[in-house]
């Protein structure tokens, strides 16, 4: 049985940007290798009629759980030997005994958890939409993800699923993941490894082709990506803006200084989306459609609970789409497009994808 315990997050802030915030936000990103906006367009994300109709599954935390009294608790457990942690946000109106859904947010590069829980604001908007929001912390001095299937990350986050079932009241059919950029990168890497027990992933600013990805089912996947992203380009490399953050080594180098080869090309964010459409077996090319001024759908014909969406937001930099957190660092992290909000268009997305009766 895990332990665990749970005090209340520290302050954070959220209403300021200070320099120290500015710097972490530098480096929300990136490193697989190192193993709200306006409403009016989200209606372009709609896929079927209806969500689809499959029961709620009671996780075994509905038989034992109380109503939660703290909105917003950092919870710390034991994870194969390791002290791990991470921030649980509930609903406050929640019962404890109807099971919600789940959704985990992965924080980026260096940001950590509890600056990334001000920066996507998933978990008020949680509180409007009736689902749990876990943002769990990464490892080492400079918190990050380790995305390797068979990594102590991915298996933390196994372990992170069984903490909460069990003292949680969740919906076992109604678990997704989404994070930004290192974290969108984990998001990917979950999909892949944890197909079972994800129903759906929304990657923002990251989207990943992870090695070794063969999913026990085809998983939906929803994702956002700016076209003048600096850290994590559209066109598949590490941009520029990744050379001077910290390398996670504690060596006092920078990421430029030989421990990452921002020169090489990777596949471009497309090219990423459509091998997530090919696993799907979903047609190989997208149709496009213009969902706002600067944002534009790509949406692959795949068989019915295992769609691929590709918001591409022309201009857009390594943001979160709708976040005002995101705006207000635009010197840093680029522009932030308020046409669109990743929170609405994930969510919806989510709601009608749980995972499949089969599943």
């Amino acid at each position: 049985m895990l332990s665990a315990r749970l005090r209340p997050t520290r302050d954070r802030g959220r209403d300021s940007v200070t320099p120290d915030r500015i710097l972490i936000l530098a480096a929300m990103l990136v490193l697989a290798s190192c193993s709200s906006g306006n409403g009016d367009d989200n209606e372009s994300a709609e896929q079927s009629a209806a969500a689809p109709s499959v029961e709620q599954v009671a996780s075994a935390g509905c038989d034992v759980a109380t109503p939660v009294t703290t909105v917003e608790e950092e919870v710390t457990f034991d994870s194969a030997g390791t002290e791990r942690w991470y921030i649980r946000h509930v609903p406050p109106a929640h019962d404890g005994l109807t099971p919600l859904p789940l959704v985990v947010d992965f924080h980026g590069y260096l940001e950590g958890a509890v600056i990334h829980t001000g920066h996507s604001e998933l978990g008020t908007y949680g509180d409007e939409q009736g689902f749990v929001t876990v943002t769990p912390q990464g490892a080492g001095a400079v918190p990050r993800w380790d995305t390797a299937l068979d990594s102590a990350d991915v298996e933390f986050v196994g372990n992170l699923l069984d903490d909460v079932e069990s003292t949680l009241c969740i919906d076992r059919n109604r678990i997704y993941v989404t994070g930004l950029s290192n974290g969108a990168f984990m998001s990917s890497a979950l999909a892949c490894a944890y197909s079972e027990r994800i129903a759906a992933a929304a990657p923002v600013a990251g989207i990943r082709d992870i090695d070794g990805c063969d999913p026990q089912r085809a998983v939906p996947v929803i994702a956002f990506h700016g076209t003048d992203d600096r850290f994590v380009t559209y066109d598949g490399s590490f941009g520029e803006a990744v050379r001077d953050l910290p390398a996670p080594d504690g060596s006092g180098r920078t990421l430029g200084e030989g421990t990452l080869d921002t020169s090489a090309q990777g596949p471009s964010v497309p090219e990423i989306t459509g091998a997530w459409a090919a696993r799907n077996d979903c047609e190989a090319e997208p149709s496009e459609e213009a969902v706002a001024d600067d944002v534009t759908l790509l949406r692959y014909r795949c068989p019915e609970g295992s769609e691929v969406l590709l918001y591409r937001v022309d201009g857009g930099g390594h943001s979160w789409p709708g976040s005002a957190f995101s705006q207000n660092i635009a010197n840093v992290v680029g522009a932030t497009t308020t046409s669109i909000s990743a929170n609405e268009l994930m969510w919806e997305f989510f709601e009608e994808r749980p995972l499949p009766a089969d599943g």
